[in-house]
């Protein structure tokens, strides 16, 4: 097990990080504790790196975890584009190793991570570069949107009608 220390600004922040990294069963996870000295709280931030299978265009799972990829929308398997959103999918991920940064769990219980391949791509941005998931703003805050292909909204707009009914769920609820 490996232990470091890292300090530094992160944004408005001052950061003082400690991180363990271990292996277990050929899958690395690292568990990162970020304090952030003006906000009084600490974030714990869980790193997952290994081989993944593909569940649909927006899911993976690295050992017995599934993991949705944050800030995109892809469509569901039963859908139209669902089965080519998973095998390109399936194509970006073949024969490389997956590193998923965990940020929170959804309304669902789903753990959401931004996805990395070993050569450094975001898998998110990979997939709607190839236009077969959409940016999901409320949750990527636009970092996706420059990379939509023209007319993909068009083309996937029933992911489109389903986020605004996501929104105004969540308005209703709060």
């Amino acid at each position: 097990m490996v232990l470091r220390l890292i300090f530094g600004w992160t944004r408005r922040f001052w950061v003082s990080r400690r991180s363990a990294t271990a292996v277990a069963g050929g899958v690395v996870v690292e568990r990162t504790i970020e304090f952030r000295e003006q906000l009084d709280v600490a974030v714990e931030v869980h790193h997952m790196r290994g081989r993944c299978w593909v569940i649909d265009g927006d899911t993976i799972r690295i050992r017995d975890t599934n993991i949705r990829i944050e800030g995109i929308d892809a469509p569901e398997l039963d859908q139209a584009w669902g089965p080519e959103a998973k095998w390109a999918l399936l194509a970006l991920c073949k024969g490389q190793e997956v590193t998923a940064t965990i940020l929170r769990r959804d309304l669902y219980g789903r753990l959401i991570a931004t996805c990395h391949l070993s050569d450094g791509r975001d898998l998110g941005a990979e997939m709607v570069r190839l236009g077969l998931a959409l940016d999901w703003p409320l949750f990527s805050q636009g970092k996706y949107r420059h990379l939509e292909p023209p007319g993909v909204r068009r083309k996937l707009r029933h992911l489109d009608v389903g986020q605004t009914r996501y929104r105004s769920r969540q308005r209703r609820l709060s």
